[in-house]
């Protein structure tokens, strides 16, 4: 009797073991029977992500970004379309069915090196022009650059060059040498020359390949030797000139001088003239007139001073004279003084 409870207790745990076992079995079954249930959603989060960044992307492939200084053509199957000139985001048709190109639109500089032409006046000279252009901001002429050139700049500044240089001989021809170099500078027409060099360019430009001329302007003159001999030979022949003008206008102006001088030389001395002579007359008149009253008062005292009056006159120290000495007025040195008369006042 003492075996059965331990046979029992034994055949009892046996049981519950085999049903722990059974119940394990069946929740692990269970386990993977959920499984299936629970991992459904999973694939659709993945495709909706998917296309959310699929549409991001064609977003971002269709938005188009205008920069300041330049315009963008959009092209279709690589036809332009439209063109874009406003700085900032617009939209577009994502490649391949629309394509954006942007076109530089700042101010450029292009020299055209030197050129050889010929002036009016049948002289060289060595020139060299420079022309600062930039792709008119519209959308003719935006989309005129891009089928003149295929949106070169480089190109583009090649062809100008080439006008540049046309421009220049056919600028020359109407210009003299004298105007383009001399030493005086109100002769020179430099600015005149640009002008009429800018006229040549600027419209056949625009119309060729939609590019707007801002300045045109000569950066380099020289003269080849041949042409530099020639320039200094005028240039001689118009200082000579100046000096020869200068030398006559001088001596004109001296005559000038030397003749009004003479002139008021010849009036002073008539005047002067006048003046001795009214002076002389003046002397003689008095003269007479003491001659007179010394006369008057002693005819002989006259006669006597007359004389001595005369042979001071004739008489020099280098005169040899043979005359009678008892004539007048010679008489004098032989008789001596005559006897005064009382009457005249003297004493005798």
């Amino acid at each position: 009797m003492s075996q059965s409870p331990t046979h029992d207790s034994h055949d009892h745990s046996g049981h519950d073991h085999s049903h722990g076992a059974h119940h394990h079995h069946h929740g692990h079954h269970h386990h993977h029977h959920g499984a299936p249930q629970e991992a459904g959603p999973f694939p659709w989060r993945r495709m909706g992500w998917a296309a959310l960044l699929v549409v991001f992307a064609v977003a971002a492939a269709s938005l188009v970004q205008v920069r300041s200084g330049e315009a963008t053509v959009i092209t279709r199957f690589g036809n332009p379309s439209r063109v874009l000139l406003d700085p900032g985001l617009s939209w577009r048709w994502p490649a391949p069915f629309e394509a954006a190109i942007p076109v530089d639109l700042r101010l450029r500089t292009t020299s055209s090196g030197l050129q050889d032409v010929g002036t009016r006046d049948g002289l060289r000279i060595i020139v060299q022009a420079y022309v600062a252009w930039q792709v008119q901001g519209d959308a003719d002429n935006v989309q005129r650059f891009m089928r003149a050139v295929q949106n070169q700049p480089d190109e583009a500044a090649r062809q100008i060059r080439t006008f540049v240089g046309s421009a220049l001989e056919t600028t020359a021809s109407s210009f003299d040498l004298a105007s383009l170099v001399n030493t005086d500078a109100n002769q020179v027409r430099i600015g005149d020359f640009e002008t009429q060099l800018r006229r040549q360019i600027d419209q056949q430009l625009l119309a060729t390949y939609g590019v707007r001329v801002v300045q045109v302007g000569i950066e380099r003159l020289t003269l080849p030797s041949v042409t530099l001999t020639a320039t200094v030979d005028r240039m001689r022949a118009e200082r000579e000139t100046i000096a020869t003008e200068r030398t006559a206008i001088g001596k004109r102006e001296a005559a000038q001088i030397r003749s009004a001088a003479e002139r008021d030389a010849r009036i002073v001395q008539a005047d002067a003239t006048v003046k001795a002579a009214d002076i002389e007359a003046q002397s003689r008149v008095e003269a007479a007139q003491i001659y007179g009253r010394a006369y008057a008062s002693s005819p002989q005292l006259y006669n006597l001073l007359r004389s001595l009056d005369t042979l001071g006159t004739i008489v020099t120290p280098e005169t040899k004279l043979i005359l009678r000495t008892d004539a007048a007025p010679f008489r004098v040195l032989v008789d001596g003084p005559p006897a005064l008369d009382n009457k005249a006042g003297l004493q005798p």
